[in-house]
């Protein structure tokens, strides 16, 4: 009888270690704590704004110390990190039309109206790069029990917010040209899921050479 206990007692403890373990393992590699490791990484710091489509896998954030805004994907799979000098604006997509625009250059475009029942919100980014000149993210539809928007209006409202931010970015940025080397787009994968501190390290030592 002892021995049958002492083996149910050892099964019960292992399965209590695996879903432990499978717990921690999805709190470390979900989405947004995922995205939040990939912005430090590539702005070298806190960002000091940053802007995820929840559910989709994808963000954007930027980093005024760092002079550099960083779009990334696939969860954080991909990644593209651009000078500062070279964001162009960004514009708001309502149902395939744009309704609001900030662009380097041009007088902001700001937005008028809304009626709060859109089908589809989005925020598109523009950049100096032909390869790469534009990074959208999708708003709306959106999952508000994966930290989404509960409804289009707040979907719009974030994105006319970004829309200030970046103008008062570009404002500055034209005001106060940087007094660094720009440094060059970084087009580059991010590691499998559980890589990524050897993939950092790496980083690290390039940096340092």
């Amino acid at each position: 009888m002892s021995e049958w206990l002492r083996l149910g007692l050892a099964i019960a403890v292992a399965g209590v270690g695996v879903t432990l373990a499978a717990a921690l393992a999805a709190w470390w590699f979900n989405e947004p704590r995922r995205l939040a490791r990939v912005f430090r990484h590539a702005l070298d710091g806190p960002p000091d704004a940053a802007l995820v489509a929840a559910g989709k896998g994808c963000g954007v954030a930027l980093s005024l110390a760092s002079r550099r805004i960083v779009t990334a994907w696939d969860r954080g799979g991909w990644r593209i990190v651009y000078p500062l000098d070279e964001w162009l604006g960004a514009e708001i997509d309502l149902d395939g039309a744009v309704a609001a625009r900030a662009v380097r250059g041009e007088a902001t475009r700001r937005l008028d109206r809304a009626s709060g029942s859109e089908g589809e919100v989005r925020l598109r980014f523009l950049f100096d790069d032909p390869s790469h000149p534009d990074f959208e993210l999708l708003l709306w539809p959106s999952q508000a029990k994966r930290g989404g928007f509960a409804k289009p209006r707040d979907a719009i409202a974030e994105a006319n917010r970004w829309i200030a931010r970046i103008e008062a970015v570009l404002r500055r940025a034209d005001a106060t040209p940087a007094a660094v080397a720009r440094p060059a787009p970084i087009h580059r994968p991010m590691p499998p899921v559980g890589q990524e501190a050897d993939i950092f390290e790496e980083d690290e030592d390039e940096r340092t050479d």
